[in-house]
This record gives C-alpha cells, structure tokens and sequence, in this order.
C-alpha cells in the first residue's frame, strides 16, 4: 500500500512543492542557497512527471479523465514556472554590475520581466494548447489601447527608466527646476520624484516633467556652494573706488570661506549706478541664506562708511532724499556723530548725550598689518570701527585661529574697559581703518546718565563671548557669560545703581 502511494504522481508532486517552500523558508534571502534549492526542486519535478509520462514541453493530445487532465495541467504549469524561478534566481546571483549596482539592478529586472512572459507564454501554449500567434496579435491590440489610455503614465515610467540611467540625481542632491521649483531629493521611483523643500513640504514631480525641463543639481563631490549677488551703488565716485569698497565687504564677511577667493568684479555701468557682482563660497548649501544676509548688512555699512549711497535697480528712480541729509549734516558736522547715529549700541541716546559723547570721542588711523591691540593686553578704551576691516586673530603657538572679523559700525575693546579682562587674540588692521575712540571715564560718564546702556553693553560682550566658545576652551572666557551676570558686574564696577534713571530714559516712566 505504501509502495503504490509513494509511486503516485500526485503524492510526488504535492511533496515536492510542500519541500520546496520548506527550504525557500529556511534559505531565507541567500541567492546562492536558493538557486540551489530552485535547481534541486526543478530537477526532481522534471524526473517525476517525465517517468509517468507527462512532456510539460508538449501539447497534451491525449483524452485522460477531468481530474488527470487538471493535475497535468497544474503540474506542467508549476514546472514552467519553477524553470523560470531558476533562470531568476540566476539572473540575481551572476548578473551584477558592481561599479553600478543602480543600473545593474533595473537590468535584472528587465531581463526576469522577459523570463517570466516567457513562461506565461509557455504554459498557454503547452499547457491550455492556446495559438501563441493569435494571443499575441490580441495582445496588441490590447495593448496599443492600453498604452493610449496610460500615455501619461507610460511617459513617467519611461522617463523614470531614463533618470535612472542616466543618474542626473540620487537621494540627498538638492535640485532646482527652471530655477521655480527647488528641493532636496527624498525618493524616486519609476513614476515620479519626491522632493522635500525650504519649507519641508513634500513636492511629488512626475519624471516626464523632470525629462523635459532645465535641470540644476546643486550637490556635487564638493560641498561648498557658490553665492552672486549684485548692488548698486551711485556714480558719486569713480568705480576703482566702489569695487575696492566692496572688496572690503567680502574681506569683514565672517560666513563666507576664504578660499577660495572672493571676487567682486563691475558689470555695468550708467548715468545712474555702477553695478558690482559679488561672488563667494560658502561651507555649504545651508548657509546661503545667512551669508547672503551678512553680506548685504556689510555693504549697507561699508557703502555708508565710504560716503557712498545705493543706487535704484535700471529703470527705476531713486527718491532724492539729499536736502534733508544736507540739513542734518549741517547740523552735525562731525563724523563722530554721524558714527554714533549708526551703532545700535547708541540707539537710546538722546541728542544732547550723542552730541557730548562725540565731542569727547578721539580720531584714530592705522595702516594695513598694523596690529592694534596685542593678544593678552588689555585695552582702556572702547574703540568703534569708522571705515576699513579689522581682523581678530589668537596666536596659539602653531597656529593662528581667527576669531572675528570687523566692519564700520563695529566696536571692541569692550572687554577691557567693562571688566579688565584681556584681548584673546592680536586685533589688527586688514586695510586701512578709522576708528574713533572712547576713553572709560568718558563711557563711565554717559553711563551714570544712562543706566540702560550697562544692560546694552552686557549683551554685546556676552554675544561675543558665546561666539568664541566654539574657538578655544572654556578657560580662557570671562566667567559668568551670561548677559544678566555681565550686566551686574559692569554696574558694580562702574558704581551704577539699579534704580537711578535718566528723567529722559523711557524705563522711568514705569517708576
């Protein structure tokens, strides 16, 4: 009984398919462990049927009962099957590119696409005895209908096979379309890609569209990123001079990298402005923004520095606001005041205290390479960059680390004079600078008047410290960086109390 049970066909077929999935569960995802199993499992079936007489290679012609012709039928189409899952398991072990995994990887698919139609094929036409030739002249005109009613899809899909080809993008690259919409690259497909913006919003853009279109991808091997912008500035002065100041903006930048070079180069000129473009680098594509930001901070200072004014965009006219600057400058005269007007530091000043201050401040020159202040000094005197560049650089015995950068507007000193501490690093002139001076007894003065101007001054030193933290260790800070406890030691130091207020300060309306 056992004997005829083990010959039946059907006992056969069932447990080599029933041992067939067993070992595809064990083998797991092993290419080389499953093309064995698939090619054990394609012989032994091959065996089995051909030694009861069923060819799965030829048509059935014999007239057998309904249950023989069913079995033979699910037999023969499980045999074209497991061939096929042999020439796959092929495909996927021997045909790798390894220089281009993505490109070998869509010709695997190709080329198991094309196995897996041919065994469709083949059991149509061994297994149902279905004309092969008729189906397919069925078939396409079937599938000239399909393909005109999936035309868009079809495009997408065609256009996906040819993005990955030809590899104009990968995951990560920041792209930009027709200079509209702009992303950085999270997904793609064969139908479209996904793009995560500025404003971490998911774009999905159909790859037909991205086929078509003017393409940027600003990622390469090299993370920096180039940056051009363009000012205009009035022919009040000859354009040698407007492109040394704007060398000057990029030369205070503290964002922009120093190499390499920043240029700035005129490329226009007309009766109404003097055009320069500004070319920089920046360490990457996500500080684009704020350097560019700094940069038009810097030249808004360096232009009104060199007594220059910014000019209207071609076409455009530039609202004359000459006669009230006249008058004010007939007013204050003094380039120290006009300094003072510009520092935000100063901002709360009444007139008379600006007016006082400036006629207390001293004019001071240096020429380019001369150091100022030398590291580990203190200064006793608060100094506000006037015109020119000064450079902030830390000598630690093997090298020299730079710490800031200045420009017109900007002060320093402020360490020494509030708190006696010691210059971290050699203050020196990048070109020529002008700088006004304001003695401690002078600061002590105006701050007796102006107990808020402590408060102001805390802050500045304290944003200065938090931006040398990241140079050097934390001991060679000020102790206590924090603006409040900055702000209790120079009222300490300069005797202010907390209570006193100017009758013109607007905190003293709240007493």
């Amino acid at each position: 009984m056992w004997s005829d049970i083990l010959q039946d066909p059907i006992f056969q077929f069932a447990s080599l398919v029933i041992l067939s999935a067993t070992a595809r569960l064990i083998v797991g995802n092993n290419p080389t462990l499953r093309l064995l199993a698939n090619i054990t499992f394609f012989a032994l079936l091959t065996v089995s049927l051909l030694s009861h007489g069923l060819e799965p290679y030829a048509p059935d012609v014999h007239v057998e009962d309904l249950s023989w012709r069913v079995f033979a039928g699910i037999a023969k189409s499980v045999w074209w099957i497991g061939g096929a899952m042999v020439l796959v398991s092929s495909v996927r072990l021997f045909l790798i590119l390894e220089r281009k995994p993505r490109e070998g990887r869509l010709l695997q698919d190709l080329v198991i696409g094309a196995i897996y139609l041919g065994a469709g094929l083949s059991i149509v036409g061994y297994v149902f005895s279905a004309p092969i030739g008729t189906l397919i002249a069925t078939s396409g005109v079937f599938a000239i209908v399909l393909g005109l009613a999936l035309q868009s899809t079809l495009n997408d899909v065609f256009s996906g096979v040819a993005l990955n080809l030809g590899r104009p993008y990968t995951v990560g690259d920041w792209i930009v379309l027709d200079e509209e919409v702009q992303g950085r690259v999270i997904e793609t497909n064969w139908r479209s890609t996904h793009l995560l913006n500025g404003t971490n919003d998911v774009v999905i853009v159909p790859n037909s569209v991205l086929a078509k279109r003017r393409l940027t991808n600003l990622t390469s091997l090299d993370e920096t990123h180039g940056v051009q912008i363009r000012i205009r500035v009035l022919p009040t002065r000859p354009p040698a001079a407007i492109e040394e100041t704007m060398r000057e903006v990029l030369l205070s930048s503290n964002l922009i990298l120093k190499e390499p070079a920043p240029s700035a180069n005129i490329v226009a000129l007309d009766g109404n402005g003097v055009e320069v473009e500004l070319s920089f680098r920046v360490a990457g594509l996500g500080r684009v923004s704020a350097a560019k930001n700094e940069i038009f901070d810097l030249a808004y200072r360096h232009v009104k520095a060199g007594g220059l004014q910014l000019s209207a965009p071609t076409g455009e006219m530039l609202a004359d606001n000459r006669p009230a600057q006249d008058e004010l400058l007939a007013k204050h005269p003094g380039s120290a005041w006009r300094l003072l007007n510009t520092v935000p530091l100063f901002a709360t000043l009444s007139e008379e205290e600006k007016e006082m201050l400036a006629e207390s401040m001293t004019r001071q020159t240096f020429r380019k390479g001369t150091v100022i202040a030398a590291q580990d000094t203190s200064l006793t005197s608060l100094l506000i960059v006037r015109s020119g560049v000064v450079v902030v650089e830390r000598d630690t015995g093997h090298e020299h680390v730079e710490l800031n950068r200045l420009a017109p507007g900007d002060l320093f000193g402020e360490r020494g004079v509030l708190m006696g501490a010691l210059e971290p690093g050699n203050i020196k002139a990048l070109t020529f600078v002008i700088a006004y001076e304001i003695a401690k007894d002078q600061l002590a003065a105006v701050m007796l008047q102006r107990p808020s101007l402590a408060d102001e001054l805390g802050i500045v030193l304290s944003r200065r410290l938090d931006s040398e933290k990241h140079l050097f260790g934390d001991g060679m800070l000020l102790e206590g960086g924090h603006p409040s406890t900055l702000t209790a030691k120079i009222r300490h130091l300069f005797q202010i109390q907390h209570a006193r207020r100017h009758k013109t300060d607007p905190l003293s309306q709240e007493f």
